[in-house]
């Protein structure tokens, strides 16, 4: 009888792992890809896709967004540019047996835009339709958007003075700092400081450049900024140290997050 328990016991069945939940609707299974290469001491950023699931509706749950919206953004904003000239956008126009260039920054920004497409487009490639995951079309698209939005911006700061002109300095030289590391990860791809270096740049850029927006076009006290003004010139300066402050506040909050998400909301790493 104690041999047939004891034979009882041994053939209970085991528990199987657990798998990592599967990603709806391009969410991976932790929030911050970057900080869950931190907290495993992973070498690779983008973990290998699962095989698609069968069905129209089951395929869709498991694409990848972050293309899509890339691309949905860059419509946006180039109806919005065209929107703010009528939808008359020339090129070169003639008066009086002359040849003189049109809509110098709008240009500018419509080249901008059709850099945020194609890194969309390239980002919908890679992630949907591909066999197998290309993570450097996507980052070669990225730097190459960097490199595309670094000199209009050096161009776009001609005829500006006061708080336009400090604004824009301030932005190219967190652009310049982005577009190097950019460039370095397509030679080292797998270095976890690059990535963290990337996500904090890409954070204060993004941040600085709604900044700007209000504080040029549509300033939230609903006072005009004075170019001719050393205060207003010193807070543009100040505001930007803020927005450094806030992008590390966030990556800090952001591997804080993934941390409790991998070793107490029961996640798998």
């Amino acid at each position: 009888m104690g041999s047939w328990l004891s034979m009882n016991h041994s053939r209970r069945p085991e528990r199987k792992p657990r798998h990592p939940p599967h990603p709806k609707f391009g969410f991976p299974p932790e929030p911050f890809p970057f900080c869950r290469a931190l907290i495993c001491n992973s070498p690779v950023q983008y973990p290998p896709s699962r095989p698609w699931s069968k069905g129209r509706w089951a395929r869709l749950q498991q694409m990848y967004y972050i293309g899509f919206l890339k691309i949905l953004s860059s419509c946006v904003l180039v109806a919005q540019e065209l929107n703010s000239i009528h939808w008359q956008l020339v090129l070169i126009t003639k008066k009086h047996h002359l040849r003189n260039f049109m809509y110098r920054k709008q240009w500018q920004h419509l080249t901008l835009y059709v850099s945020f497409f194609l890194s969309g487009c390239a980002d919908v490639v890679s992630q949907n339709l591909l066999p197998k995951r290309c993570a450097v079309l996507e980052q070669g698209a990225q730097a190459l958007s960097m490199y595309l939005f670094l000199p209009l911006m050096v161009s776009h700061m001609q005829d500006t003075e006061g708080v336009e002109l400090q604004t824009h300095m301030l932005l190219i030289q967190a652009m310049f700092l982005l577009t190097l590391v950019g460039t370095v990860e397509l030679w080292a791809p797998n270095v976890l400081l690059i990535w963290v270096l990337k996500a904090f740049l890409y954070i204060v850029t993004g941040s600085w450049l709604i900044q700007i927006g209000f504080m040029l076009y549509k300033p939230i006290s609903g006072y005009k900024w004075m170019d001719d003004d050393k205060n207003d010139v010193a807070f543009a300066t100040t505001f930007f140290c803020w927005h450094v402050a806030s992008g590390a506040f966030l990556v800090i909050l952001a591997y804080g997050f993934s941390f409790l998400w991998h070793h107490y909301l029961g996640a798998d790493v």
